[in-house]
């Protein structure tokens, strides 16, 4: 085993991962060997704070700037050389050839330890045009600077991409007053939640003044006086300049090339300690493949602070062995804000667990993120998956005016501990007016998922639209008036007036209750039931398919 003070540590790539692991190992070992080679010109910068700049809430560049050669010399005596390629591993004699971009020279590096973590890169898909100078990807404060120059000139933005990098992207522009065109290839924005989750968001961005280009992907660029994007309907946008933002790909190619193992997308696999195929090589951050938290399979999770973990993590296990502990895994937890509302989700969504095949339940409800009677208590929706055997908690999502990213976390949390919804329902949160609720919104989805399981409501996702159904709307007579629900067999019957009115109802045909925010046509469902009735519930009511601030119609898709 190699003395700490004179192990010699390689890592590949700064910012995230990389940064992480050369602060954690220096601080283990004082006397160690510690080079970071960054193909960049800036290590450890904030890239997550990127579109921030570009449309001025973060006004000074140099904040995004977290630390520079010199600042990581002073503090932590790391050998930091930027602009500096490592284009081969020579697994054999344990050393990697490094290239100054600036001089064009090479040299061989030796290791008794190397860490990969060179990140991803945003995919630029090879269609025609697409090398036009007016179109960009985010992922430097050089790409940045690109960008911001552009817009300056700009007066229409085309966004490739609603994902959390596009929406991010097309609220900055918004704020530097262009007009703004989102495109994304999914029927809504946000793919990676369920579309009901979205809607809010939809209707912020449009409020804003996006247009929402939903359902259409990319097909070729052209040039001109401006870029004209073509997608596939045959429309053709025109822009000044044009963002993509459709995903990224691991930079596993140095790893390909050395023979290490790869997983199926091209990420790089390691064991629960975050070593490759080669004992001696470690990888972190975009570039691995590790495990879901929530079934152990394989999976990449692309987000700064899993990879802040995962470098720490080697580290730990480089220098500290007997003390290390294994990473994990992840969830994918994420969470964006567009204007006003804020949207993110956690372990698995409904669609996911569909397209796995795998047996969940789910359940979605609405309430206000802090007490109702304290002014300014903003709506609040969540939906909440869960194992109909175990009960354990798989996945949430929320979306929300204000207090989403707290909830998310106390449930990110629920899942790493494996809480079920019991759990959920038990779970005692930090309650005054001004901060939440006597009942938190995670406390009422683990009630309505409680009550689902136990058979006192059967909650249903989409309104039927036949003959047979018996649609009682349970809202105040002028509410069902003003903001009517559009389809076949609906009768207003407000609560109130149900336990009197409800030999109105034929008992030989279903019903299901509806009502703003699901908890009122639970009661009634409760009424409706024990009289007999074949009876279901509109889970989280008409607010999880309308905007809460301004709500229309029921959508008839």
């Amino acid at each position: 085993m190699i003395d700490s003070a004179r192990l010699r540590f390689v890592i590949v790539g700064g910012v995230a991962a990389g940064a992480s692991a050369a602060a954690r190992a220096r601080r283990l070992s004082e006397h160690a060997q510690i080079t970071v080679l960054e193909r960049g010109p800036d290590v450890s910068f904030a890239n997550c704070g990127l579109p921030y700049h570009i449309g001025g809430e973060i006004r000074e560049r140099a904040a995004l700037a977290v630390q520079t050669p010199a600042s990581l010399q002073a503090l932590l005596a790391l050998d930091v050389r930027t602009s500096t390629e490592a284009t081969a591993i020579d697994r054999a004699a344990k050393r990697v050839q490094v290239r100054s971009l600036a001089s064009g020279t090479s040299e061989w590096l030796a290791y008794d330890k190397l860490l990969l973590a060179p990140g991803a890169a945003p995919l630029r898909p090879a269609l025609q045009g697409i090398d036009d100078r007016r179109i960009f990807t985010l992922r430097s404060l050089q790409d940045m600077d690109r960008i911001e120059a552009a817009a300056g000139q700009a007066r229409r933005v085309v966004v490739i991409g609603a994902g959390f990098i596009g929406l991010e992207m097309a609220e900055q522009f918004v704020r530097r007053g262009l007009h703004v065109t989102l495109v994304e290839l999914q029927h809504q924005v946000l793919p990676q939640l369920d579309a009901p989750l979205t809607l809010l968001l939809e209707d912020e961005l449009r409020r804003h003044g996006v247009e929402l280009v939903l359902g259409d992907g990319l097909v070729s660029f052209a040039g001109g006086e401006q870029v004209s994007a073509t997608l596939r309907s045959g429309r053709t946008l025109e822009a000044d300049l044009v963002v993509l933002a459709i995903g990224v790909r691991p930079e596993s190619s140095l790893a390909r090339a050395a023979g290490l193992a790869l997983g199926e997308r091209g990420h790089i696999v390691v064991d629960e300690f975050l070593r490759t195929s080669d004992a001696d090589i470690y990888a972190a951050g975009d570039v691995v493949e590790t495990h879901d938290l929530v079934d152990r399979s394989a999976t990449s999770t692309p987000l700064g602070g899993p990879a802040n973990r995962q470098g720490r993590a080697v580290a730990d296990h480089i220098f500290q062995p007997q003390r290390a502990r294994a990473y994990r895994g992840g969830l994918g937890t994420a969470i964006v804000r567009a204007f006003d509302v804020s949207a993110g989700v956690t372990g698995w969504t409904a669609k996911r667990l569909r397209a796995a095949g795998r047996p969940f339940r789910t359940i979605t409800v609405n309430e206000q993120h802090h007490a109702g009677y304290f002014p300014g208590a903003q709506p609040i929706q969540l939906a909440l998956t869960w194992d109909p055997r175990t009960q354990r908690v798989l996945g949430a999502q929320c979306t929300g005016l204000a207090g989403v990213d707290k909830r998310l976390d106390v449930l990110a949390t629920a899942i790493a501990g494996e809480l079920t919804i019991d759990d959920l329902a038990q779970l005692e949160l930090a309650y005054a007016p001004p901060f939440g609720a006597a009942k938190d919104i995670v406390n009422i989805a683990g009630f309505a998922s409680c009550n689902a399981r136990d058979g006192l409501v059967d909650p249903l996702d989409e309104l039927p639209d036949d003959a047979e159904t018996q649609i009682v709307d349970v809202r105040p007579a002028a509410m069902a008036k003003a903001h009517p629900v559009h389809r076949v067999g609906v009768l207003n019957i407000p609560y109130r007036e149900l336990r009197a009115r409800c030999g109105e109802l034929d008992r030989a045909r279903p019903v299901v209750t509806v009502c703003t925010m699901g908890k009122t046509s639970y009661f009634a469902a409760r009424v409706l039931a024990q009289r007999g009735f074949r009876v279901q519930s509109l889970c989280g009511g008409l607010r999880a398919r309308l905007d809460p601030r301004s709500p229309g119609k029921l959508p008839t898709a």
